[in-house]
């Protein structure tokens, strides 16, 4: 075979069956759903797909009026599609790296711009930023899951884990924050000396405090989330 062939550039990129069950990673920035029921993903994030799968923007009151009314005041940053059938579903997000997480009765906190798709099964929450949301472009809140499932993030670039323990505190980058699990409180705290050297948005001054016992995940690259609402 010739190099640089039509043939060669198909073998090398063509679709594969990995068997790896509902999740799998195509390729680091393209998910695959073998689609047998029905998933929530990102709203936008079909890249193709092939079978037979219906797709539907979430409704109003589908998760009641307490999550429309917090989905409402956090700008629709986490509008959610629902893919109901058989067949194979490819979402990605701008590229960015995917990450797939298997809950096994756990919950994670993850950045509403940063949740790519999760199975039916996973019980989900919103979390506003209440102190912060006046501070940063857009606000910032967060989506809490929970359960036993498939929940698959996204990160600019690759994502580091960082270990927080009641006596190693960690502080992070609002905009560079991607999740965090565990018992962990996030505090906003603002330090006029740093607002040169962190950050370039418009939130400088703020960092996110993790004090407790779990893990916090970041990204190296600033998301600058701007609110539908403004």
């Amino acid at each position: 075979m010739s190099r640089y062939s039509v043939n060669e550039f198909v073998n090398s990129t063509k679709q594969q069956d990995k068997g790896e069950g509902l999740f799998e990673l195509e390729t680091p920035r393209l998910l695959e759903i073998n689609l047998n029921g029905q998933v929530w993903a990102k709203a936008g994030a079909m890249v193709s797909y092939r079978g037979n799968i219906k797709y539907e923007r979430e409704g109003i009151f589908e998760h009641g009026i307490g999550k429309m009314f917090k989905k409402a005041l956090s700008g629709e940053g986490a509008s959610l599609m629902k893919a109901t059938g058989n067949g194979k579903l490819y979402v990605a997000d701008q590229g960015k790296k995917v990450s797939i997480l298997n809950l096994q009765g756990e919950s994670i906190f993850v950045n509403g711009n940063d949740l790519l798709s999760f199975e039916s099964s996973i019980d989900w929450d919103i979390k506003l930023m209440r102190r912060v949301a006046g501070m940063m472009a857009g606000g910032l809140f967060n989506v809490r899951l929970e359960g036993s499932g498939m929940v698959a993030i996204t990160s600019h670039y690759e994502p580091v884990t960082l270990l927080v323990t009641p006596d190693n505190p960690v502080f992070t980058d609002p905009n560079a924050t991607v999740a965090w699990a565990g018992t962990l409180e996030p505090e906003f705290v603002t330090d006029i000396s740093l607002k040169t050297f962190l950050g370039r948005g418009s939130g400088e001054s703020i960092q996110m405090k993790f004090s407790g016992n779990g893990f916090v995940v970041v990204q190296p690259y600033e998301e600058v989330y701007y609110s539908q609402q403004s």
